[in-house]
């Protein structure tokens, strides 16, 4: 079992690097690929892109991480979701690499 895992999705590049910069200032965590996701409704959302970010490190450190990256981004553009993984499986952890940003 890998360490705990924070994930978040919020609305926008920008939000995205905002909320990454207040996660790893709040906490002793690492980041893993970001990854993109472009919905269906995107017209209808404050703004088309959906980012995820994945924070990696102690379960505290994750959701100081994640809490600290929910308000930045909220003060941007907002989020969609959030969700902690406390000891992540095995097989879960080869999945965190995988992003869409590689796709063309």
């Amino acid at each position: 079992m890998g360490k705990a895992t924070g994930f978040i999705e919020v609305f926008g590049l920008t939000a995205a690097f905002v909320a990454v910069d207040a996660g790893c200032k709040a906490a002793n965590v690492t980041v893993e690929t970001l990854d993109k996701n472009k919905p269906g409704n995107a017209d209808a959302l404050p703004v088309p892109l959906i980012i995820c970010i994945k924070f990696r490190g102690s379960v505290e450190d994750v959701k100081a991480a994640v809490e600290a990256a929910e308000i930045a981004a909220n003060g941007v553009s907002g989020t969609v979701s959030k969700h902690v993984i406390a000891n992540t499986e095995e097989s879960t952890e080869k999945m965190l690499k995988l992003n869409a940003f590689d796709k063309k």
